[in-house]
């Protein structure tokens, strides 16, 4: 594909999402200001116009353009493979929001940021679509998103239902027969705690990773669509949460690894009581860490 092609496709497919924010009948905004909004030349951008105008999408008569229908799946181009997987695209959009420098109530501008994380417009507005579903995101009444915002409120809510969540699953793992995968998981992850125990003066930021291995393993147990689409946010957010905040994180992560320890053996000696006070125990820690972290970032 030419590289000229390929801008032409790019800002095409940019153009369409600035139909798909209008209503039938609207009109889109002048050449120049498109040409601003999509960065880049008024040719590029009449020849885009110009084949929205030939698919029936708008009719353009002089200066003024007027959307006829919103754009379809099959309006949009092919163009080069997106450089980002949709898990990097949900990494890099959580690493985004949760550094703390985009407010509650922000516009997201999906064509910037398409063009900033190097992905296609539509992969963008799929990806907000589905976290809508966790209350991160919601679309604006005139069309686009607005950002709901990472909130003392929303991580009080998330860990709450993690709890929930999490206890309900050590009560399932508890039942499973001693040939269940899980107990070999374990035994695994409680040599791996150990070996990052001993070697945490050099390798303490591995924890988080270890930790996300560790949770979703626990939660692996229950077979619940509805709980492994939870379990997704709730993850990337208490993965994400060991990186916001670095002040005495060895000593942090030194203590959660114990805690980790404490639950992995409790659950080996199939002791429900234990388990359950170990994990009720450590989802504790856990929440008033991440709310410490907000608390440092002047979001509490």
């Amino acid at each position: 594909m030419a590289r000229t092609d390929d801008r032409f496709r790019e800002a095409f497919n940019n153009l369409l999402e600035v139909c798909k924010s209008l209503k039938t009948g609207d009109a889109l905004p002048s050449e120049t200001s498109l040409a601003t909004t999509l960065d880049v030349s008024r040719t590029v951008v009449r020849s885009a116009l110009t084949r929205l105008d030939s698919e029936g999408i708008i009719s353009w008569e002089g200066r003024r353009k007027t959307l006829l229908r919103p754009p379809e799946t099959n309006d949009w181009l092919a163009t080069r493979e997106e450089t980002l997987s949709p898990e990097e695209l949900e990494q890099r959009f959580l690493d985004w929001i949760l550094r703390f420098d985009v407010p509650p109530g922000t516009p997201l501008n999906v064509t910037e940021l398409a063009r900033t994380w190097n992905v296609q417009p539509h992969a963008l507005q799929e990806f907000l679509a589905s976290l809508s579903r966790f209350g991160l995101v919601q679309r604006r009444k005139r069309g686009g998103w607005e950002l709901l915002g990472f909130t003392t409120n929303y991580a009080v809510e998330l860990s709450d239902f993690r709890k929930m969540l999490e206890l309900n699953a050590i009560c399932e793992l508890l039942t499973l027969p001693d040939d269940a995968p899980i107990w070999a998981k374990l035994a695994e992850l409680k040599q791996d705690h150990l070996e990052l125990q001993e070697q945490l003066s050099t390798r303490f930021h591995d924890f988080s990773l270890l930790d996300e291995r560790f949770h979703n393993a626990l939660g692996s147990v229950v077979k619940n669509r509805f709980t492994a689409e939870f379990q997704r946010v709730i993850s990337l957010i208490f993965h994400y949460h060991y990186q916001w905040d670095k002040k005495d994180e060895r000593c942090r992560n030194a203590a959660a690894i114990v805690e980790h320890l404490r639950l992995i053996d409790a659950l080996l000696d199939r002791d429900e009581d234990k388990a359950l006070a170990a994990a009720r125990d450590h989802l504790n820690t856990s929440k008033q860490t991440l709310l410490a972290s907000l608390s440092i970032h002047d979001l509490a």
